[in-house]
């Protein structure tokens, strides 16, 4: 073993963007791995547990996993030269070029086969001998409690509470103030595997992970996932990464689909909008299922129907807008006062307020899914059948409330016209099921139903002065989710009240590059939404403009917004919730699924209308 420094744990002079992270995954719980080798968020083993590594919101303190590159002490760890994707999977391959040589890490989490969470990295030698150091500080509790580090049958094991992690390698190390610390050289043709695992402290050890098969496997898995892939549109590697990400969200025990692996990373640097992402929003795990249903994924909407089902029970009429992964009901919000925050961002939270919210543009959303799945073939169930039913009967009870909106404010219920909108959507949804012999329901009942909300709509949310739709009933506010209204269906994409619309929150709320933010808000003043601060421009608003532009006759508009918006990704492919256009940097939990399904739906319709054109230039 040789001697060089280990690295310290005073914070690097060069702090992390969140842009500086890569993914990996197990379909369970997800990693965050930096530029800079060091894992800095893990939740283990689910992604709603603790995080076991937690800098990623605080310092070194909170926990952290780094190999790379040994440096002098108290210099900062480099980054890497390059990263990327290995193929079409989920693996992550980061490159080091140093005075003594080029040496490379894969990070990556194998899907579980039997077996708990691992982590596994690999050490490889490209050129030269290159001196590494590996330093493994682990902290449960989302970066609170030291555990006892102790080593046993040449493993070591660090056991706190509940939770163990065993750590496996051939080379030795030394623990030192709750660090495991390894020192070693990697010579060209040569590597050294580091593997963690995950183990209830009161069971058996786990088995001594095989590196070599478990990047096998998960290449394996990743590649045979990809294959089922049906898109062949433009914009495909762009797709594929989105796809990919989406399903590393998905925890494929339940089905149920996460809408970020992060909590708190902040929509202000500095604010105080900083929420845990690490549930299932109805809202958003349909629209994901959205996107994969378009590209060839049935099997996840038949998992996510199956766990909506069971999440829901026979209970729809005391419906939630999120659930834990396993369908449980309880998200209580609270604070960690000893985590600082990302960059400061405070408070950290975890668990999420707004699960007691009325949200009625929920059951839209879901119903639109389940009619989805059964236009692409998703075999019918009795089950799905009544949950519809049961829906669109809640939508009859409440439609007429005020409610919080789609962007979960927490500044009194109004009567948002988008949420109106949803509700109209759900029970037009139905109404087509019904006419397909899916849904057995009285027609005209649901036909009266739908015209009603639609009237009301048309007479309380349009403002004929300035010819759009308003944010809520008898506001003058704009909102970026009436960019949605030529998706639904409510009205034509050529109804001069629409493309009103699109060209009013195109006009007042578009920034830099014409991003679009949500909705106005106040800096220091309390906002529609309850909340000091500003934000960034919401990603998925970005893309709802492009299609907004598409479908209303606007196509050559739309590819520039869309390409522009492809290169906000990170080098890898990922999206964050928001960016910044000042700044250039991304914001919010990361990555974001809304986001990348954003990319999905828009590069999918794209190439829906260049199919369209394409025959009529070709006569």
């Amino acid at each position: 073993m040789t001697t060089a420094t280990p690295i310290p744990l005073a914070p690097s002079a060069r702090r992390p963007r969140i842009e500086d992270y890569a993914l990996i995954g197990d379909t369970q719980t997800a990693a965050l791995v930096c530029r800079d080798g060091s894992v800095d968020w893990l939740c283990l083993p689910r992604f709603d547990s603790p995080a076991v590594l937690a800098s990623l919101l605080g310092t070194n303190r909170n926990g952290f996993w780094r190999i790379g590159p040994a440096v002098p002490a108290g210099a900062s760890a480099p980054y890497a030269d390059r990263r990327r994707y290995v193929g079409d999977s989920l693996i992550v391959e980061s490159e080091w070029d140093t005075a003594a040589g080029t040496v490379r890490v894969l990070d990556l989490m194998p899907p579980r086969d039997g077996h708990g969470p691992q982590l596994v990295r690999i050490v490889e030698g490209v050129s030269g001998t290159v001196e590494m150091t590996s330093a493994l500080s682990p902290r449960f509790g989302y970066g609170r409690t030291r555990p006892w580090i102790r080593e046993q049958d040449g493993r070591t094991a660090a056991v706190s509470g509940p939770d163990a992690l065993w750590l496996d390698t051939s080379v030795p190390g030394t623990e030192k103030d709750g660090i495991v610390h390894h020192t070693f050289t990697v010579a060209a043709g040569t590597w050294v595997a580091f593997a963690l695992s995950w183990q209830p402290s009161h069971g058996v050890q786990p088995e001594v992970p095989d590196s070599e098969e478990a990047l096998a496997q998960t290449a394996a898995f990743w590649a045979a996932w990809v294959a089922q892939l049906s898109y062949d549109g433009p914009y495909r590697e762009m797709v594929v990464r989105s796809l990919i990400t989406l399903k590393a969200l998905t925890h494929g025990p339940t089905g149920g689909i996460v809408a970020a692996p992060t909590t708190s990373l902040p929509e202000e640097i500095g604010g105080v909008r900083n929420w845990d992402y690490r549930a299932c929003w109805l809202r958003d795990s349909a629209v994901t299922l959205s996107a994969l249903l378009r590209t060839g994924y049935r099997d996840e909407a038949t998992a996510w129907r199956r766990w909506l089902l069971r999440t829901l029970g026979g209970d729809p009429e005391n419906l939630q807008i999120m659930y834990r992964i396993d369908g449980g009901r309880e998200l209580p919000e609270r604070e960690l006062p000893w985590l600082p925050g990302y960059e400061g961002s405070g408070p950290v939270r975890v668990g999420n307020g707004a699960v007691d919210q009325l949200q009625l543009d929920v059951p839209g959303e879901v119903v639109e899914t389940l009619f989805l799945a059964h236009q692409h073939g998703v075999a019918r169930c009795e089950n799905t059948e009544a949950l519809i039913l049961h829906l669109v009967d809640y939508v009859r009870l409440h439609w007429r409330e005020p409610d919080d909106g789609i962007w979960e404010v927490r500044g009194g219920r109004r009567h948002f016209t988008h949420s109106k909108i949803m509700c109209w959507v759900a029970v037009d949804r139905a109404v087509r099921l019904v006419k397909d012999g899916a849904l057995d329901a009285d027609l005209n009942a649901l036909t009266a139903l739908r015209d009603e909300i639609h009237a009301d709509v048309c007479a309380k949310g349009y403002d004929p002065v300035r010819n759009s739709f308003t944010q809520s009933y008898g506001s003058r506010e704009l909102d970026a989710s009436l960019l949605l209204l030529p998706r639904t269906g409510f009205l034509p994409p050529d109804d001069p009240r629409v493309i009103g619309t699109v060209d009013a929150v195109r006009r007042e709320l578009s920034s830099h590059e014409g991003l679009v933010h949500r909705y106005p808000t106040a800096g220091a003043q309390e906002g529609v939404d309850g909340l000091t601060g500003d934000e960034g421009a919401f990603l998925l608003c970005s893309f709802w403009l492009v299609d907004a532009l598409a479908l209303t006759g606007r196509a050559s508009e739309a590819r520039d917004l869309f390409e522009r918006l492809l290169t906000l990704r990170t080098d890898l492919g990922l999206l964050a919730e928001e960016y910044d256009a000042v700044t250039r940097r991304q914001l919010g939990n990361f990555p974001q699924a809304f986001s990348l399904l954003g990319l999905t739906e828009s590069a999918a319709l794209l190439a829906e209308l260049d199919r369209a054109v394409s025959p009529v230039m070709a006569a």
